[in-house]
């Protein structure tokens, strides 16, 4: 895993790249912020949902909200960008919505969508 810094309105973002799937639990998830943290100096962590477990998107097995409370309670941000649109899921659709309306959590369609979400 290797963490990019972008800079866009004065706000430091991280962009997490990897060849593998790096959230896969609450502890990966939260490692991924701690390292954001002290290496780039930021909680805004940017991410493309092919690096994410996708138990994630499966809401029933309550892993995004775990995760997602865990950043919100650690002060972190975090802009998840990719193709949503093979998900079915009502709930899972609403829950995007209702993230993208507020101020932490952010579904995006790419990386420069997710970054700008995060730098407003």
């Amino acid at each position: 895993m290797t963490i990019q810094t972008v800079k866009k309105n004065n706000i430091m973002c991280a962009v997490i790249n990897s060849d593998e799937k790096v959230f896969v639990d609450v502890q990966s998830a939260l490692d991924i912020l701690m390292a954001a943290k002290y290496d780039a100096g930021t909680k805004n962590i940017v991410i493309d949902k092919k690096l994410i477990v996708e138990d994630f998107f499966i809401l029933s097995t309550g892993l995004a909200g775990e995760i997602l409370q865990k950043y919100t309670n650690y002060g972190g941000r975090i802009a998840i960008y990719g193709d949503y649109s093979r998900y079915t899921s009502k709930p899972l659709k609403d829950f995007i919505y209702e993230s993208n309306k507020g101020k932490s959590v952010f579904f995006c369609s790419t990386m420069e969508e997710a970054i700008e979400m995060l730098t407003k």
